[in-house]
């Protein structure tokens, strides 16, 4: 008899706790919180029989599970996002100036990379393939993953040297 009591209270209690939620948040969430809360009531309130003892502690935990969850957005930031269908898109087609600039600094670059050593020439298409370092280190044999960051580095730097001390379009030196 007490269990069919005590789940006609939580099925009315249900019902309230829903309509609590529902003034704050939207239907689906609501009914979240109260399952949460039933969940709660089962576990650690399975004493309480009687709906003047279990409507005040349901409120209050209905309460702190929406506190919760409120600081749950704002720590993740979900209250501040943007839906991407609210973005304006961007026009990504560069002018015909940009094009052209970016087509002479990929020239600059891969003339430079033509006059590096055989090995440098490998570990950047290897990093352009998406290879890992410790895979590059099985390719050129090395003893140490720190000597293939050694020699990545060094390759970077050689580059970097050939194209004049900076990744820009011009040369340094060069007027605009």
């Amino acid at each position: 008899m007490r269990t069919v009591q005590r789940d006609e209270i939580l099925r009315k209690l249900r019902e309230r706790i829903v309509a609590f939620a529902a003034s704050r948040y939207q239907r689906d969430l609501a009914e979240d919180v109260a399952q949460e809360v039933l969940l709660v009531l089962e576990e650690k309130y399975a004493a309480l029989d009687r709906i003047e003892d279990l409507l005040p502690v349901s409120l209050q935990i209905a309460r702190f599970k929406m506190t919760a969850g409120r600081r749950k957005v704002v720590r993740r930031g979900e209250n501040t996002q943007v839906s991407v269908d609210d973005m304006p898109l961007a026009d990504h087609q560069p002018d015909p100036e940009s094009d052209a600039a970016r087509r002479e600094q990929l020239d600059r670059i891969a003339a430079a990379v033509k006059t590096l050593g055989e090995r440098c020439r490998d570990m950047f298409r290897w990093k352009l393939e998406g290879l890992t370092f410790p895979e590059i280190q099985k390719r050129l044999g090395a003893d140490s993953l720190n000597t293939v960051y050694t020699w990545d580095s060094r390759c970077r730097k050689q580059l970097l040297e050939r194209l004049g001390g900076g990744w820009g379009s011009k040369q340094e030196g060069e007027e605009k």
